[in-house]
């Protein structure tokens, strides 16, 4: 499903790796990035050090692709600046076309090395400040950075806060939102062995101040077909490990009982489905407790959700 909502920023990371530090570029930091903002703007914990000059700041920005560039930092024999990758997709520089040669901007490198800049995270809370190749590092994992949509099924690239995500659920995917810590799904397929066509559901409870997602949906292992039923958080891991559920499904006097962790949304859910970690039920299964003439899904799931102790 398409992105809805300009309130939902795309803020992805680049996976390209840079040989010389061993770390990746980040995304185009436009030219209204907060970072260009005064440099009388406080920075309220984290290392200390300041805010480098914007006009340095500016230096530093591939005139292509609007990244912060990384040494190697190559120069056009004119002396305008480019970032590795750029330069190994274009020929003559963006600047003055002139022919680019193999020339790097030592100078500029140096000044790079004794930058301190703050997390790109900083208005979603973040609020430390790092080196200049070391803030690349921490943004890969700074807690702070927004949270991809959870959604299966479709290619969403919304991201954002948990608030914005909670609300882009309800208005664009029409997901199903519930208060409670437990609850009672029933499941219905008119066809069962339609397994690669099966819809993908997702309904999110608030639970204990926070949101959680349960997922159910069919799919192959090998040629295995099997249903799935399991919960994720929407938040980073450690808070996710302060937190168990159960799934149950059965009928006929057969039972079939799930316990374990909610995993983070940081992880994707083909992760979490890749890896088995949840309710696994197989369709001859599935059908014996659906009951009848075993020709339509009908599957009841229950489960809750429970603070684990301090």
């Amino acid at each position: 499903m398409a992105p809805g909502g300009s309130s939902y920023q795309d803020i992805g990371d680049s996976h390209n790796a840079y040989a010389d530090y061993g770390i990746a570029p980040e995304n185009a930091e436009s030219k209204s990035s907060p970072f260009r903002k005064s440099t009388a703007i406080n920075i309220i914990g984290g290392n200390h050090g300041t805010r480098s000059n914007t006009v340095v700041h500016e230096l530093l920005e591939c005139p292509v692709c609007i990244n912060l560039m990384y040494p190697p930092i190559h120069q056009c024999p004119n002396g305008h600046t480019l970032c590795l990758k750029c330069k190994s997709e274009v020929h003559v520089c963006p600047i003055c076309r002139h022919e680019l040669g193999n020339i790097r901007c030592l100078a500029l490198e140096k000044i790079a090395e004794s930058l301190e800049l703050p997390c790109r995270y900083q208005f979603f809370g973040c609020q430390d400040i790092f080196t200049y190749h070391s803030r690349l590092r921490h943004e890969q994992n700074c807690r702070f950075r927004p949270y991809n949509c959870p959604y299966a099924g479709s290619e969403c690239t919304v991201s954002g806060d948990i608030q914005s995500l909670v609300a882009h659920l309800k208005d664009d995917h029409k997901v199903d939102m519930h208060d409670g810590c437990t609850f009672n799904h029933r499941y219905v397929k008119s066809n069962p062995q339609d397994v690669e066509n099966a819809t993908w559901m997702l309904t999110v409870f608030n639970c204990f101040g926070h949101q959680f997602c349960l997922h159910f949906e069919a799919f192959n292992i090998g040629v295995a077909p099997v249903y799935m039923a399991f919960l994720r958080f929407m938040g980073d891991d450690d808070d996710a490990k302060k937190f168990s559920y159960s799934l149950e499904v059965g009928g006929f006097g057969r039972k079939l009982i799930w316990q374990g962790v909610p995993r983070s949304i940081r992880d994707s859910h083909k992760t979490v489905r890749d890896s088995l970690d949840g309710l696994l039920i197989q369709r001859s299964m599935a059908l014996f407790f659906s009951g009848g003439d075993r020709k339509e899904l009908k599957l009841k799931v229950a489960g809750r959700i429970w603070r684990e102790p301090l």
